[in-house]
């Protein structure tokens, strides 16, 4: 058994068995990411405190009050054997691998995957936007909430789109995307190729996760996601008190018993911090509790079905084709999915995988949405999934989607095409045609009143090609105008209650933010007339334009919007929020990117090989090696690298580990 590397540090991890294959993953995982993984095992068990000091309290306390660690526990007794297994080699192969490079790892548990998976996705549903709609309606009222409480930057920013063999030159289909996230270093994915008697992958894997579970070429079909945005996680407020036995929460019948204990977070150069976890019949407590009478529960489906989807895992990596992934993400649960999968065949298929809550008029879940929406791909077609309502079919999942801009845009780019290639595929990622300048361009086509130097300002904002390229001097210009505006918004008295100190922890911050939700919703309050709450836009725009042009503009786009990864010196970044290429800073707050494309990748079906991919740094944690950020010159400039080539070893770093 041996692990070889092609030429960027990519691993081809090669096993006897599933399970052979899943205990050399893990140790790949602990050469490449020991460090990175153990901190997420300390997330998931609410511990990093430990280490980060009181910078860690924050996220232990709402780990362990919404039992992370105790939920993944609890899948993992109730999933089927064979992935138990497989998860329990993988972990095997951790601690081997983290040994051998003489870490000294805690304790890994065969459910310890489940927890870093957890981890990854417990802020990804749409619980927290839940959080700034309540802040909103208590605030303005529900008529508010198709204005200013749409869906937060942590939700969107992912594209996906299949092209049928009718639209290629290959005559084969094609499948593109880039998921979407914060950017971190190390990155949030990992590649890998796994290869055993009756598994041949290419695949984008969670760090600490075994197998491949998003987006991946099986050599005779290939699969990729976006997040489907659904509604599939619920709050609701507790009235809780405290009596001589413990804690009791009112429900319809009166008051009960809930479930209460106390841990003991250490953190590190202080005192352990004690926090209450108590348990409802809805779900764990995690915001509030019974010292303030009242808190928010969160029920999940994960908690409520005792089910991660990982059942999913291997046979999707068995998988030789289009029928064989769509049963196998039947079994699929968190987060839910807009799933595109094609074949050598040259069938192609869109669907949503996950598990979906029906409610009753009480909100009470009484079962799952079934069928989820499906439809298939003709070889004559293109199909796009960028987050966005996808008509009618998406009012049985969720409520709040993705601005259309980035799905309109790839389909424009799409249109008409029979000739498409992976070089396609790739320059589509990198596309930074911004959509909602349009409309706050109009507005300042309106104001009146401007001296002299603002109109300089406004003339060189309309003049500019709409394109947020990093050396664009009038992508600056419009930045700056949209970040002044967005603070003015902020600061009118309509939205005074919403400028008040957040009552939830600071974990939350990013989704309860006035002026960054303002700067994500500025497109929808600029399409509405009259402006509500009495606001007069046009005369905001002009005292922004007088702002801007009295302070000066950065010298181009790239100037302030970058990515200063930990050890890497900046990059300037292209692109925006609502472009194609997503490079997601927060206006009215700050240019710097936070959100961005964690990988990009184009799987052929004529062609494995001749897929590509690339992600915003490399494959190794340790600055010291030459694949630490390797890629990040390709992965700025918008070029994609090849994934492993099958059974040709001249593509093999000669350097390769035994186990």
């Amino acid at each position: 058994m041996t692990v070889s590397r092609d030429a960027f540090g990519v691993p081809t991890i090669r096993g006897t068995s599933i399970d052979d294959l899943a205990f050399e993953q893990g140790r790949a995982t602990a050469a490449d990411r020991g460090g990175q993984i153990e901190l997420d095992r300390l997330h998931a068990e609410g511990r990093t405190a430990e280490v980060r000091g009181i910078a860690g309290a924050d996220w232990d306390a709402f780990a362990r009050r919404s039992l992370l660690a105790e939920t993944a526990r609890e899948c993992f007794g109730r999933t089927d054997t064979a992935t138990q297994r497989f998860c329990a080699a993988y972990v095997a192969g951790v601690e081997a691998g983290l040994a051998h490079h003489q870490r000294q790892p805690g304790t890994w548990a065969p459910w310890t995957p489940m927890g870093i998976f957890l981890v990854q996705h417990v802020l990804f549903g749409a619980f927290p936007t839940k959080l700034w709609r309540a802040r909103v309606v208590a605030a303005l009222g529900d008529d508010a909430l198709d204005l200013i409480g749409g869906e937060g930057p942590a939700l969107s920013g992912s594209n996906a789109w299949v092209a049928g063999g009718g639209r290629t030159a290959s005559g084969s289909p094609l499948i593109a995307g880039d998921p979407h996230r914060v950017l971190e270093s190390p990155g949030v994915y990992q590649q890998v190729r796994l290869v055993c008697p009756d598994v041949d992958v290419v695949g984008l894997a969670f760090p600490g996760v075994p197998g491949v579970q998003h987006f991946a070429h099986a050599g005779d079909v290939a699969w990729a996601i976006t997040n489907a945005m659904a509604d599939y996680e619920d709050l609701f407020v507790e009235q809780l008190r405290r009596t001589g036995d413990g804690v009791e929460a009112r429900g319809a019948e009166g008051w009960y018993a809930a479930d209460v204990r106390t841990e003991s977070i250490d953190v590190r150069g202080a005192d352990p911090l004690a926090v209450e976890i108590v348990v409802t019949r809805q779900g764990p407590v995690v915001i509030g509790g019974p010292d303030q009478g009242e808190g928010l529960s969160l029920r999940t489906t994960a908690r409520v079905g005792r089910d991660l989807g990982f059942g999913a895992i291997i046979p999707l990596l068995r998988a030789t084709s289009v029928d064989d992934v769509d049963r196998a993400l039947d079994r699929w649960v968190l987060p839910v999915n807009n799933v595109v999968t094609a074949d050598r065949t040259g069938r192609a298929l869109y669907r949503v995988a996950g598990r979906v809550p029906r409610r009753d008029e009480q909100h009470a879940w009484t079962g799952w949405v079934d069928p989820l929406p499906s439809t298939e791909v003709g070889p004559g077609e293109v199909l796009v999934t960028a987050n966005e309502r996808r008509g009618p079919e998406s009012d049985a999942i969720g409520h709040e989607f993705a601005p259309p801009h980035r799905a309109e845009r790839l389909r424009a780019l799409l249109d008409g095409r029979d000739d498409l290639t992976a070089d396609d595929a790739a320059a589509f990622h990198v596309d930074t045609e911004l959509a909602p300048a349009t409309p706050l361009r109009a507005l300042l086509e309106r104001v009146d009143g401007l001296g002299e130097a603002a109109q300089r300002l406004r003339a060189d904002v309309l003049a500019w090609d709409v394109r947020m390229e990093a050396g664009s001097p009038g992508a600056a210009a419009f930045a700056a105008v949209r970040g002044a505006l967005v603070r003015r918004l902020a600061d009118q008295p309509a939205f005074a209650a919403l400028r008040e100190p957040s009552p939830y922890p600071a974990l939350f911050d990013p989704w309860v933010d006035l002026t960054g939700r303002l700067g994500q919703e500025l497109d929808r309050l600029l399409g509405r007339t009259p402006t509500p709450w009495g606001i007069d836009l046009a005369a905001l725009a002009g005292d922004a334009l007088d702002e801007v042009a009295l302070s000066g503009v950065p010298d181009s786009w790239g100037s302030t919007h970058v990515w200063a990864p930990a050890g890497v010196p900046a990059v300037a970044m292209s692109g925006d929020t609502e472009c194609v290429l997503s490079t997601s800073s927060v206006p009215g707050v700050t240019d710097s990117v936070l959100r961005g494309p964690v990988a990009r990748y184009v799987w052929d079906l004529a062609d494995r090989d001749a897929s590509r991919w690339i992600v915003p740094l490399g494959t190794s944690e340790d600055p010291s090696d030459p694949h630490h950020h390797d890629q990040l010159e390709h992965w700025v400039a918008g070029r994609l690298v090849p994934v492993p080539a099958r059974d040709d070893p001249a593509r093999d770093d000669p350097a390769q580990e035994t186990a």
